[in-house]
């Protein structure tokens, strides 16, 4: 019997009164044109769920956000249903409402622009995973284990 591999990644909502930050992609040759959490990316070898957090809004937010001021949104497990490797992924999804520091672009060539939105007026172009994650942010107060591009997505609180 063979395994498969997934790829565990950690997203960051900032909040604030105007909503959570998010970032417009651009140049990355994944999901350009999309507005997405302010910070992500994929959990190295030897990290922490949200020790990856931490560094990504260091990264690319230039803020500081301490460990044990993550709170935990949900964790998603989800698949587009093909055996592509990059589309196999486990992944944590965060809020930060203490921080550091002021939200600016530190990665450029990578982001278009950040911007606040409320959750109740999210744009329309937002990957699949990333409104599953902040759907469950606006409609629940506890922490979710989803699913998501499976026969049977299960979600439980």
């Amino acid at each position: 019997m063979s395994r498969f591999s997934v790829i565990p990644a950690s997203y960051v909502f900032l909040r604030s009164d105007a909503g959570v930050l998010l970032q417009l992609r651009h140049n990355t040759g994944y999901m350009d044109g999309m507005w997405s959490a302010g910070a992500a990316g994929h959990i190295e070898l030897g990290e922490t769920a949200t020790g990856a957090a931490a560094r990504e809004v260091a990264e690319e937010l230039g803020v500081t956000v301490a460990q044990d001021d993550f709170a935990p949104v949900c964790v998603l497990q989800r698949t587009d249903g093909t055996d592509d490797p990059i589309e196999q992924r486990v992944e944590w999804f965060f809020t930060a409402d203490v921080w550091t520091g002021e939200p600016v672009i530190q990665e450029s060539e990578k982001c278009a622009e950040l911007r606040w939105f409320a959750l109740d007026a999210l744009p329309q172009n937002i990957p699949p995973h990333e409104r599953h994650a902040l759907d469950w942010l606006r409609e629940h107060a506890e922490i979710g284990i989803l699913a998501l591009g499976f026969e049977t997505d299960q979600t439980e609180a």
